[in-house]
């Protein structure tokens, strides 16, 4: 049995043959070694989207013992295949495809001898533990320097390295309260709502890559690494925009206003006849006039008081009313018909039973048909961003646990009687 077929291969049903052929095009980072020490979402998400570009990324996962399964906890989250205790989940195979899984055990002296081991060969080390918890294992950032100055650290936590909170345990969902986020979201007489995604991990995540690519540039000319410090309610704070200098300068807290924008007119979600939503974009001072004409509105169209963003603001329920009116007689499809001849930005609102049958989804190759370990076939969301020359790929599905940890082990030195010897010690 090949690698892939062992691994779960990224196999493209029927004619979809872009995916097949970026994956024997290297990706744009082929030939760089990161190594995954993290868990659950925020840092594996980050050596995720190194892995899809061509990083050989090696993650780290914890040995079964008793009493413990084993592995990254993703691996038993949310719904598994099969639908039993002995399963996966399918999060898995798209957080971990085209990474290498290796046991190491950190908490003992030979797992951290072998980490470090890893690290001196590696440009990037991805970590998302509390802050401290490499420094107990001596894998602090100055210890890992000392073998490879060169070497990138990326840090994910929930309140970064330093300050006052840095030893509090901290989860996305509690970044995204503490970063603004939450405050803002929901209807204004209602307690405030999450989005049901983990975004403020995904949010620290992507920063996470930012930081990591940035100090790869910075090394070009320097030849040393340093450490990306990145706190995920930092990560969500830098998404807020303007609420800051506007509490600043104005004393305003920006505040939940529903399906609106706040200050932005019309940006809003309106009823439709059949019993359905449409979005209705149409701030632009030119949208806004070829709007109000496509409902028949020609007199807001021409109101020199709403030629602006600043006047509709200051009537924004007046225009709401004047469209939810129109989209009210109108079905969905009729209203999305008449902002497309009106050159109008509108959208339905998808569900992923939506998404998978929608042209544009696939015709940008967005839903990706793989097959898992045992043949059956899945669909994975595609890579992103899209690459015209170098593009990233799935070449295999999440890995099994240790999958690869004699063949990682082996690349660092190790023959068959030391490796075997650090498994019945417990230590891989």
């Amino acid at each position: 049995m090949s690698g892939d077929q062992a691994r779960g291969a990224a196999a493209p049903e029927g004619d979809d043959g872009r995916a097949a052929g970026a994956a024997a095009v290297p990706g744009p980072l082929a030939g760089l070694r990161v190594l995954e020490l993290g868990q659950l979402i925020a840092g594996p998400f980050a050596a995720r989207m190194m892995a899809e570009f061509g990083a050989d990324v090696v993650k780290v996962e914890p040995p079964a013992r008793a009493g413990h399964d084993g592995g990254d906890p993703l691996r038993k989250w949310r719904k598994l295949h099969p639908d039993d205790a002995s399963g996966t989940s399918l999060w898995w195979y798209v957080q971990a495809r085209n990474k290498r899984s290796i046991t190491l055990d950190l908490r003992v002296a030979p797992g951290q001898r072998i980490a470090r081991e890893l690290a001196a060969r590696s440009d990037i080390v991805i970590e998302n533990f509390r802050p401290g918890a490499l420094e107990k294992w001596g894998l602090g950032y100055e210890a890992l320097a000392r073998d490879n100055p060169g070497l990138i650290l990326v840090r994910l936590s929930g309140y970064g390295q330093t300050g006052p909170y840095r030893d509090r345990p901290g989860f996305g969902a509690i970044a995204e309260s503490m970063g603004g986020m939450r405050y803002v979201t929901g209807f204004p007489d209602r307690p405030p709502v999450r989005l049901n995604l983990s975004i403020g991990d995904s949010l620290a995540a992507l920063h996470g890559v930012i930081g990591a690519l940035m100090a790869l540039h910075a090394r070009r000319e320097t030849g040393r690494g340093q450490v990306v410090d990145v706190a995920l309610y930092e990560a969500v704070f830098n998404m807020m925009e303007s609420t800051l200098p506007e509490f600043d300068r104005y004393g305003l807290v920006r505040e939940r206003t529903g399906t609106n924008l706040t200050g932005i007119v019309p940006s809003n979600t309106y009823p439709t006849a059949d019993g359905r939503h449409i979005v209705i974009g149409g701030n632009g001072d030119s949208i806004f006039k070829r709007l109000m004409r496509a409902i028949g509105r020609a007199d807001l169209a021409d109101d020199p008081a709403l030629a602006d963003n600043a006047g509709r603001a200051a009537q924004a329920q007046r225009i709401d009313d004047a469209i939810a009116a129109w989209t009210s007689a109108h079905t969905l499809e009729q209203g999305l018909g008449t902002m497309a001849r009106a050159e109008v930005p509108s959208g339905r609102i998808y569900s992923v039973a939506d998404m998978v049958n929608d042209p544009q989804y696939l015709a940008r190759a967005m839903i990706e048909r793989v097959r898992l370990p045992d043949g059956t076939p899945l669909a994975l969301p595609a890579v992103v961003p899209k690459l015209s020359r170098t593009p990233g790929a799935t070449r295999w599905v999440g890995p099994a646990l240790g999958e690869h940890t004699d063949e990682v082990l082996a690349e660092l030195g190790y023959d068959a009687a030391a490796i075997a010897a650090l498994r019945a010690e417990g230590v891989v």
